[in-house]
């Protein structure tokens, strides 16, 4: 792709997110941020999305799947476009998951998971790293107060880069960090740039994970680690069994995501990449029975650690999410909310239900982690 045309599907693109979420979008969140969408864009964009996708998983053909890996861009694009202030409104402003201790907070539990990963990939102060699909940016903050490293954040969604540099900015972190647009299979970035690359539930949106991690390798320096908390189901996942086949529809359909793959497929990517892989385990393998990493989904208030965790989980419980969808549907009928943004919310609800049952059946984690060093001997590409 030419310079010109890449320069005009990112103008093409900003213009989209503008029209979509308006001139100050980013500078609002939850309920204002839904109404502040054009009615008109969202519906585009909503029926966008779901001409990707049959009602379930017993229609889908090899073709339909091979529309989705081709379409990525376009795919994760738009539903993120679609999802974020949900996301923000009803999770925070980390779009991830996290062990949990007795005792333990949810942010805290989320900060923790973040801190850790610096931790094992032994980020440092003058260490230039790279957030790979950064989402609105709460791990790279995080990170970048933690370590005091210089954080370059990628991510390909225009209204994601936007929430980025305004969040940064309240945070005096503006002189730290650094947003750029862009698609992790192609990244805009010289050989041998960053000391650390990571990637916290996000390459899985990737239509192959070997193409996405070899991008990452190019991109370290000789001797830089790559740390990634990938979402993958397990080896004992069955693509021809009914049921397995279900929970990872739903997982796909409802977070944006082309195609599921198996621990063995991201560990043979690592390695086909060119990584010498020295960490892959799964961190849930150690969750606490009585709080797995799912809890905060299942809405169970019950679980929660602290009073102020009640308001999260609250919203993922059914009289959470009845409250929220009726309060949406209002909006919708009023004008104040565009038509589709209740479907949006049903869309997150199939998510919601594969998530638990591949939680709860082993089939599926969020946080297999995986850490790869680039060979100091490795020679400029």
């Amino acid at each position: 792709m030419s310079a010109s045309t890449s320069n005009d599907i990112s103008s093409q693109d900003q213009e989209l997110s503008r029209r979509l979420h308006g001139d100050d979008g980013a500078k609002k969140g939850g309920l204002a941020a839904m109404a502040a969408k054009d009615l008109e864009e969202q519906s585009k964009v909503l029926k966008q999305y779901l001409e990707f996708w049959d009602k379930d998983d017993t229609n889908e053909t090899p073709s339909d799947r091979k529309e989705r890996l081709q379409g990525y861009k376009k795919l994760v694009n738009g539903y993120y476009d679609l999802a974020t202030d949900l996301y923000e409104y009803g999770w925070c402003q980390s779009f991830h998951f996290s062990k949990f201790y007795k005792g333990e907070p949810f942010s805290q539990s989320i900060a923790r998971h973040e801190h850790y990963l610096a931790y094992r990939m032994g980020i440092t102060p003058k260490s230039r790293v790279l957030d790979v699909g950064c989402g609105v940016g709460g791990p790279a903050r995080e990170i970048t107060e933690f370590t005091g490293c210089n954080m370059v954040g990628l991510n390909n969604n225009d209204y994601q880069i936007s929430r980025c540099r305004n969040y940064a900015v309240k945070r005096n972190l503006e002189n730290k960090q650094v947003f750029v647009k862009g698609d992790f299979m192609h990244m805009p970035f010289e050989d041998n740039t960053f000391d650390f690359v990571y990637a916290i539930e996000a390459t899985v949106h990737a239509p192959s994970l070997e193409q996405v991690y070899s991008e990452i390798y190019r991109v370290l320096k000789p001797g830089g680690v790559f740390g990634v908390y990938e979402w993958v189901m397990s080896d004992d996942y069955d693509p021809k069994n009914p049921e397995h086949r279900s929970i990872a529809y739903d997982i796909e359909k409802g977070d944006g995501i082309p195609q599921m793959c198996t621990m063995k497929d991201a560990r043979d990517a690592m390695k086909a990449a060119g990584f010498d892989l020295q960490t892959a385990e799964d961190l849930t393998d150690t969750d606490n029975p009585d709080l797995p990493w799912y809890y905060p989904l299942e809405g169970d208030i019950r679980k929660c650690q602290t009073f102020w965790d009640v308001f999260t989980v609250f919203r993922t419980s059914r009289i959470g999410k009845f409250c929220t969808q009726t309060a949406v549907r209002v909006m919708e009928k009023v004008g104040l909310a565009a038509k589709g943004t209740f479907e949006v919310g049903e869309t997150l609800a199939v998510a919601q239900r594969g998530l638990i049952n591949g939680g709860k059946t082993h089939l599926f984690t969020p946080m297999y982690l995986m850490i790869g060093k680039k060979p100091a001997t490795a020679s400029k590409e």
